[in-house]
This record gives C-alpha cells, sequence and structure tokens, in this order.
C-alpha cells in the first residue's frame, strides 16, 4: 500500500502552525456539508478542534501531496494522519496506513 501525503492548510484560520511538530498526531474527518467544498476534509487535534483543512486547490497543494479531492474516496469519514514536515510554505502530512487500511476493509463488506 503506498503512502500517501497530503498538504494542511488554513492553519493561520484557527491556531496557526507554531505548535504543530514533526510526529503529531492529527485526525481527519470529513465535511460533506460545508458550503465552499464538498470534497472538504477537516484536520483536528485533540483539545484544540479544527486546526485547518486538507489543502484542495493547486495553489495550496504541496509537491506531490494529493489533494482533499483524491484523498476523499480513499479515507473513511474520518482517518488518522502524522505531520511529517512543517514548511513556511507548509505542512506536509502523511495518512496513518490503518485508517487506509480501515477504508479497504470497510469498502470489502459493502
Amino acid at each position: 500500500m503506498a503512502k500517501i501525503y497530503f498538504t494542511l492548510t488554513g492553519t493561520r484560520h484557527y491556531f496557526g502552525d507554531d505548535f504543530l511538530k514533526k510526529g503529531m498526531r492529527i485526525e481527519l474527518e470529513k465535511e460533506p456539508d460545508n458550503k465552499y467544498d464538498r470534497e472538504a476534509i477537516m484536520v483536528k487535534v485533540k483539545g484544540l478542534g479544527k486546526i485547518g483543512y486538507v489543502a484542495n486547490s493547486i495553489y495550496t497543494v504541496l509537491g506531490e501531496a494529493v489533494s482533499a479531492g483524491r484523498l476523499y474516496d480513499k479515507i473513511g469519514d474520518r482517518a488518522v494522519a502524522k505531520v511529517v514536515l512543517v514548511t513556511s510554505n507548509g505542512i506536509l502530512c502523511k495518512v496513518c496506513k490503518k485508517s487506509l487500511a480501515q477504508k479497504i476493509k470497510d469498502s470489502e463488506e459493502e
């Protein structure tokens, strides 16, 4: 199973990104009722709540990371990820293998 990387964006609208560190666990939650993006995936941290979103624009996705639109169908309603790299241009994160495996398992059961 290939590793899936994504860019965390929008942190300046919430708590900023100074607290984000490599290896930090973050949670993903689909937000299908989002009025701006039907493929929105909210990013949360336990104890803080929403800290941003998975980037879904060619202007905010870093390098070879996937957009929220490409990630949306690869995860369930919720998933776990980790921060890989914090840069001045954005935050690169990786979806945990267990979250991807769970989505595959759920699909097979349907």
